[in-house]
């Protein structure tokens, strides 16, 4: 199978790309630096030539309100030229519990891109994921105020980068779902004490202090940010993926 994937040099991308073309598919990445800026509708329609599936793991470069105006633009462009090509599929990796959140401008987005692909002419795919592993130091640098980290007790349930890319390989090789697969770590972690695991593992000389006001997840509530009983999980434990 030929597939076009979409922002292929990122972290969950280049794993997807070399994941298909080791298991002997025809993976090509695409992006701005290739010619195919999928914001403003250049270059896409080639990069999906002879394609059988698409793959966007394309991200806005803001978290904010400007988030919307990406993915609305992103998306419209790709589902015009996936239908003009005759792609079969196109599978997007989202957030667990992304519609969950509307407090955050970069949630709303998300769905809003999940809701443009979902009522599109093209069978889709989404991957919603948990909160990836690599993302926790950048967690953690946002609400260190001197050498303390200041976080909430939200639930988290951390995947693996791997793991998020082999399972949308997964879907991707597939039919298309017409709908969504969970995919979540083994193991979930109120976020403040994941990052006292953090430091105990890499220690820096920082300490965690509980504070339920502080950073991007003090405004989740409840356990939504968590997988539910139909969610695959992932082998990765995070105390693993720490060593």
């Amino acid at each position: 199978m030929k597939f076009a994937v979409f922002g292929g040099t990122g972290l969950i991308g280049s794993q997807v790309v070399e994941q298909l073309n080791a298991a002997g598919h025809e993976a090509v990445s695409h992006s701005k630096s290739t010619g195919a800026d999928l914001v403003e509708g250049t270059g896409v329609e080639e990069a999906m030539a002879d394609a059988d599936v698409v793959i966007n793991l394309t991200n806005s470069p803001t978290f904010d309100d400007a988030s919307l105006a990406f993915f609305r633009a992103s998306m419209d462009n790709l589902l015009a030229a996936a239908q003009k090509a005759g792609v079969r599929h196109i599978v997007i990796l989202s957030i667990v519990g992304v519609d969950q959140v509307p407090q955050l401008d970069y949630y709303r987005a998300k769905t809003l891109q999940e809701n443009i692909l979902e009522s599109g002419p093209v069978p889709y795919s989404i991957v919603r994921a948990t909160q990836f592993m690599e993302f926790m130091e950048a967690t953690m640098s946002w609400t260190t105020e001197g050498d303390a980290v200041h976080l909430p007790s939200t639930p988290i349930q951390p995947i693996a980068a791997k793991d998020v890319a082999a399972a949308v390989v997964d879907v991707a090789v597939g039919a298309p779902l017409q709908g969504i697969r969970n995919v979540a770590g083994p193991d979930v972690y109120p976020l403040d004490e994941l990052g006292r695991i953090t430091l105990q593992a890499r220690p820096d000389g920082r300490t965690v202090v509980n504070d339920e006001e502080a950073g991007l997840f003090a405004v989740v509530q409840g356990d939504v940010l968590t997988a539910g009983d139909d969610a695959h999980i992932a082998p990765t434990h995070y105390t693993d993926w720490l060593g």
